[in-house]
């Protein structure tokens, strides 16, 4: 865990905790040592954070603060629920538990005069039309794409044929009613698209591609609008 987000997790702990919080019950929460926890303290502390209470009696954090990020208009808290429930159109559950986690984040640290716009929003987003993959986990496909592996797949093309590619993952494109995954193609030496519920199984293999210090991904965006979904 990133220290930055600790710390955001320190003040949720805090903000929502009824009674004091000792050092080692945030440590125990968050995974972490209690010297660790009394660093992270410190720290917001030093930030002008009013935390108040010492080591071995517990913490609180004082009413009334709010952190001045999320201190969010009308308009950026609709586009915040609205984007978080366009996710469920994705068929990607890793993607789909993070929005949620994301809003829960949000409505906690929001004052409670603006927590409505999130937990009684008067929006309806439907489920879209995107079939559910079974042959690839889309989180271990986002994870190639940040880390920049091959990956191996199973494909059959829009008459059922079936194709053994090993592939260099570049970007999801998410549609309402497809999820494809753009990519260069060994078997084919060129760019290709490739429908996730069309792919009948995967691999991460160990080895990297050259992202060509982003000119791979800007040679891939150029082509958008001039091909169609599906290899």
């Amino acid at each position: 865990m990133r220290r930055a987000d600790r710390l955001f997790d320190i003040l949720q702990l805090l903000r929502v905790a009824a009674h004091p919080t000792t050092a080692a019950t945030i440590a125990e929460r968050l995974e972490v040592t209690e010297r660790t926890v009394y660093r992270d303290i410190a720290t917001l502390q030093a930030r002008r954070i009013p935390i108040e209470g010492a080591a071995g009696i517990g913490y609180v954090l004082r009413r009334g603060f709010d952190l001045p990020p999320l201190m969010f208009t009308d308009d950026e808290i609709e586009a915040i629920t609205v984007g978080a429930r366009l996710v469920r159109r994705l068929r990607d559950r890793g993607l789909q538990a993070a929005a949620e986690s994301v809003l829960a984040k949000v409505t906690t640290v929001l004052p409670e005069a603006l927590r409505s716009g999130i937990t009684a929003a008067p929006f309806f987003v439907s489920h879209g039309d995107a079939e559910t993959p079974t042959g690839i986990n889309l989180a271990d496909l986002r994870r190639a794409i940040r880390e920049t592996r091959k990956i191996r797949i199973t494909y059959s093309d829009v008459r059922g044929r079936e194709s053994e590619r090993t592939v260099w993952p570049i970007a999801m494109a998410y549609y309402v009613d497809v999820t494809v995954l753009g990519a260069w193609c060994e078997l084919r030496s060129d760019f290709r698209h490739f429908r996730v519920e069309r792919i009948g199984n995967s691999s991460m293999l160990n080895e990297q591609f050259s992202t060509e210090n982003g000119k791979l991904m800007e040679r891939w965006f150029a082509l958008q609008g001039q091909q169609t979904p599906g290899a």
